[in-house]
């Protein structure tokens, strides 16, 4: 995958948390995870989320690592 892919994925990646996040405000969406505010406002904006935090999302939300970090397959865990 050249840069460019990588970035879209990136960019993609931050669009699927916020979709996760729904109706939730980003306080309350990092309540729920256990995080702060910050971290999900970064992580939506772009910033490569840290190995911890996506394994707690999957677990918690129910969410496809496959499906959150590269947009493959069901959005729910099987």
């Amino acid at each position: 995958m050249n840069q460019a892919g990588l970035e879209r994925c990136k960019r993609k990646l931050s669009e699927r948390l916020a979709q996760v996040r729904g109706e939730r405000s980003q306080r309350q969406f990092a309540r729920d995870l256990g995080v702060f505010q910050q971290n999900v406002n970064r992580y939506e904006s772009g910033t490569t989320p840290h190995a911890d935090f996506l394994i707690t999302l999957a677990l918690r939300e129910n969410v496809s690592l496959d499906w959150l970090l590269l947009g493959r397959g069901s959005r729910e865990m099987k």
